[in-house]
């Protein structure tokens, strides 16, 4: 076990709505966060102890963090691989989950080639690099298809669905760079795993059913709407994919339920829009778990408490604009709910600005539906 001293300062590359809950749940360890982010007064500034501000490949500003901190992790994909090995090579401050990790995932052929290679079930794809190899690539794989940027998507930007060989142009050019595509998965419903690494442990949280809209996660509940024998296969793939990877936290893998099967999707070396559930469903929160993971700390429960179900406020306006929120009083009406705001200052079209958590002993598709009800009282 990794010795963790009595006062401790954790460094966090990004400073946004997971790192200003990475803030909330260090008070009680007694753990101190520094993020570095190129926003000023990000939204986890006022949680969290400083902020360094500078870019996420700002190896000055990383270098910073590094020269506060004992150990050091990140909340975004966006973080620099390079720049946080060769920060952690100059000051010896250790780096969970690992850079390579961090490099592996980002581009999202070289991620699925190496899950492949280990035996992870994945859907069938291919590498294109212009819009007649997608075409060539589509005659095999079929119609319709996912096209998917390399690098650099998140939240379901870089993804665009190709319907018919008539969309395949315009398709290629709105990816705008090396690309792959894979064959589409007729799923029956979308799961998560939230697996974290310790130490010396390995766990995972409850598998979770998430709900998809134009490529944004909306909503999610626990327990999944499935059977037992799909639960424990999401479960054994996901500890496949924990074997792929480098470094201790917790890891948001994404899958795909297709007929009693299970298919990985992507995964996220971070916590995750899936686990948010988990800050009231769960004896330990994702969030803490990640804390206790980096710093070598024994792992917590990850058992349910109860049933629960989570819906994310996104941005609903053309334009940029002051984000202000409102209705909070008719959401908190309901017993059990919880309301989360990310205290960004500027709401925008889909940006996850919160969500709202649901409590309770009543079945997962009521309880999806009194959550996404709650958010929709929910203003910005």
């Amino acid at each position: 076990m990794s010795h963790v001293p009595s006062k401790t300062t954790l460094g966090v590359v990004g400073g946004g709505q997971l790192g200003r809950m990475l803030g909330t749940a260090a008070a009680p360890l007694g753990v101190d966060l520094v993020v570095s982010d190129p926003t000023p007064d990000a939204p986890a500034a006022p949680v969290v102890r400083d902020q360094v501000v500078g870019g996420f490949d700002d190896e000055a500003a990383v270098r910073a963090l590094a020269d506060r901190a004992d150990l050091l992790t990140f909340e975004i994909e966006l973080a620099d691989p390079d720049v946080l090995e060769r920060v952690s090579e100059a000051t010896g401050t250790p780096v969970h989950p690992r850079p390579e990790t961090l490099r592996l995932i980002q581009d999202k052929l070289v991620q699925k080639r190496r899950m492949r290679e280990a035996g992870v079930p994945v859907p069938a794809f291919r590498a294109v690099d212009s819009a007649a190899e997608l075409e060539t690539a589509l005659a095999d794989l079929g119609y319709p298809a996912m096209l998917k940027a390399r690098k650099g998507g998140y939240d379901g930007r870089g993804n665009v669905p190709v319907e018919s060989p008539e969309d395949v142009s315009e398709a290629f050019a709105t990816v705008d760079g090396p690309a792959m595509v894979e064959a589409f998965v007729p799923y029956d419903r979308e799961l998560a795993v939230i697996g974290c690494v310790g130490d010396e442990e390995r766990d995972s949280f409850p598998v979770t059913e998430t709900v998809h809209e134009a490529e944004i996660l909306r909503a999610t509940v626990s327990p999944a709407r499935t059977t037992d024998t799909v639960l424990e296969r999401a479960r054994a793939v996901a500890t496949d994919v924990l074997s792929v990877l480098s470094g201790r936290g917790v890891y948001g893998i994404e899958l795909f339920e297709c007929d009693g099967d299970i298919l990985f999707n992507e995964v996220a070396p971070r916590p995750h829009n899936s686990g948010h559930w988990t800050i009231e469903g769960c004896h330990t929160s994702q969030f803490e778990q990640h804390l206790r993971a980096v710093l070598g700390l024994p792992l917590g429960a990850t058992d349910r408490r109860a049933p629960t179900a989570s819906a994310n406020l996104l941005g609903d306006c053309e334009t940029r604009r002051t984000a202000r929120l409102a209705g909070v009083a008719a959401a908190l009406s309901r017993d059990r709910l919880a309301v989360h705001w990310y205290g960004k200052r500027e709401v925008y079209q889909l940006r996850k600005m919160g969500h709202v958590t649901l409590v309770g002993d009543r079945d997962p598709t009521a309880l999806l539906s009194a959550a996404r009800e709650a958010v929709a009282d929910l203003r910005v």
